[in-house]
């Protein structure tokens, strides 16, 4: 395997340079965007790289790599540790992952799920946004950031204009592969999403881990909630069944409490790890195979 140039591993400066991207993208219903001042400035990617995190991802998210990816980190040999034990290891991948609120990791899926189970759903859904976040892990094992983060969208067929920055697309191998560029692809109309590859990321990754354990609206909800190609623009409904249109509705009461979650009131971790411990051996196995 070539080992990557640094800047190719990390061009942004926190991982939670994407979210802000998505905040600034798709603000939440009702309220306007922030001002470009209370953001990082995005003309300038020598500051916080975001564009050159798409021209990266673009490039080099093809369909091999799917493949290649899926049979390297779906054998879960890296690492073995308690649930909790591995939301601790998450943490070590960013010291200050948020400069805004210098919130860990760990925090921020706490308050997510803590919004979760505040509004009354089913417990599994406030697990569902306890653990969202886990396959970031992928970092720690020596994976580039435009393998674990960004959009996600199908590979193995035409990129959609409605991806973030598609012009970065054009120097994707894929791109003129006469077997992926077409609308469909290696696809047919409306296969279901359970046969599409998507870009490789923390999302895919974690559905795989969990997929024998938890309902399938939280399925849906961890593999596809960085697909905003799909729920906010509708751009892959010709890949989509039936199914997978009543299960989107599901993602989308997910992505508000993943967006829109943080604050500065930080979760007492001390105190909501009893609730999440006992959560977590409801549904999950003892210890998680990464």
């Amino acid at each position: 395997m070539t080992q990557l140039p640094d800047d190719e591993m990390s061009p942004l400066s926190h991982l939670e340079d994407w979210d802000e991207d998505v905040l600034r993208r798709y603000p939440e219903a009702g309220k306007p965007a922030k001002d470009k001042d209370e953001f990082r400035n995005y003309d300038k990617p020598e500051i916080d790289g975001v564009r050159e995190f798409y021209r990266l991802n673009h490039k080099y998210q093809t369909y091999s790599n799917v493949l290649a990816k899926k049979a390297n980190f779906l054998k879960f040999d890296k690492k073995e540790m308690p649930w909790w034990q591995a939301m601790e290891f998450l943490n070590t991948l960013i010291d200050d992952s948020d400069p805004d609120l210098q919130l860990d990791q760990l925090q921020h899926l706490l308050q997510t799920a803590e919004a979760i189970r505040a509004d009354g759903y089913p417990d599994w859904f406030v697990l569902t946004g306890f653990i969202h976040d886990l396959g970031k892990v992928l970092c720690l094992f020596g994976e580039p950031q435009w393998n674990v983060v960004g959009d996600s969208f199908p590979v193995g067929c035409k990129f959609s204009d409605k991806i973030v920055y598609p012009e970065f697309f054009a120097d994707n191998p894929d791109f003129n592969d006469e077997r992926y560029n077409t609308k469909y692809g290696v696809y047919t109309h409306h296969c279901g999403l359970d046969n599409v590859h998507m870009s490789w990321g923390h999302d895919e990754y974690l559905y795989h881990l969990v997929k024998d354990y938890l309902p399938e609206p939280a399925l849906y909800m961890i593999r596809y909630h960085s697909f905003y190609s799909q729920h906010r623009e509708k751009a892959y409904d010709h890949l989509l069944n039936a199914h997978d249109q009543e299960m989107f509705k599901w993602v989308d009461k997910f992505n508000p409490y993943d967006l829109y979650s943080k604050s500065p009131v930080v979760p007492v971790v001390s105190e909501l790890k009893p609730f999440y411990e006992d959560l977590i051996a409801k549904y999950l196995p003892l210890a998680v195979k990464l």
